[in-house]
C-alpha cells in the first residue's frame, strides 16, 4: 500500500531551463547551443547539487574558458531568470493529495539555490521534509541519498510511490524497492497518478 508520495522537484513541480537566460546573452543559436553543450554543461551544474560551492564552480570553469568568463559568471548571478515557474497542473495535485498521503521531496539541486527557489514558491509549504542534495552532498542516482530520505522520515520504500523526470533517477529509486512514476515530457500527471489508484480528489472551480 502508498501511504507516502515522493516528488522530484525540477521538470515535476518546477519549470527550469538555462535557456531561459542565455536566449537572451546568444544572438546566435550555434553559439548557445555550443554554449550549453559544452561549456556551462548538464554534467558541470550537477556536481553543484552534489554539493560543490558555486564559486569554486564558476572560478574553475572561467579559468578553463576565459573567453565565456561573463557568461559563465551569469549562470548563478542570473540564476532565477532560468526558472519558469511551478508547473501548475502538478502543483495543483499537492493539498489535494496530502488528504490521503504523507507528501516528501527529493531533489538534485544546489545548495546554495534551492532556498531561493523555497521562498519564491509558497508550494514547497506542502511537503512534510524535503531532502536536498546540494545539502546532504549526494546526489540521485546515488542509492545513499534515498536512504537518508527513508531513515531521515522513518519511511518505508516498499510505502513510497517516488516520481521523477529522469530514468536513472527511477531505476535507482527501483532497485530499492519503491513504486516508481518515470514523469515523461507532456504525460498528465494527474491521470498516470490515477492508473496507479492514487486517491485524490481536485476542488471544482
Amino acid at each position: 500500500m502508498i501511504r507516502n508520495i515522493i516528488f522530484d522537484f525540477g521538470g515535476v513541480l518546477v519549470d527550469w531551463n538555462p535557456e531561459y537566460l542565455f536566449k537572451d546573452v546568444f544572438r546566435d543559436r550555434a553559439e548557445l547551443d555550443y554554449f550549453l553543450g559544452n561549456i556551462c554543461t548538464h554534467d558541470w551544474n550537477e556536481k553543484q547539487d552534489a554539493g560543490r560551492p558555486l564559486s569554486e564552480a564558476i572560478h574553475t570553469l572561467q579559468e578553463q574558458h576565459p573567453r565565456y568568463r561573463n557568461e559563465i559568471r551569469l549562470f548563478y548571478d542570473e540564476w532565477t531568470t532560468m526558472l519558469g515557474g511551478p508547473i501548475e497542473q502538478n502543483v495543483a495535485l499537492l493539498e489535494p493529495l496530502k488528504t490521503n498521503y504523507r507528501l516528501f521531496g527529493l531533489t538534485n539541486w544546489s545548495a546554495e539555490t534551492f532556498p531561493i527557489a523555497y521562498d519564491l514558491y509558497p508550494f514547497f509549504e506542502a511537503f512534510e521534509g524535503i531532502v536536498v542534495s546540494g545539502e546532504e552532498r549526494l546526489a540521485k542516482p546515488d542509492e545513499r541519498i534515498y536512504l537518508v530520505l527513508l531513515d531521515r522520515y522513518g519511511l518505508t520504500a516498499a510505502e513510497c510511490l517516488f516520481i521523477d523526470d529522469n530514468a536513472r533517477n527511477i531505476r535507482a529509486a527501483t532497485a530499492l524497492g519503491f513504486h516508481t512514476l518515470h514523469l515523461q515530457h507532456n504525460v498528465n500527471l494527474g491521470d498516470e497518478l490515477g492508473q496507479l489508484g492514487i486517491k485524490y480528489k481536485l476542488a471544482r472551480i
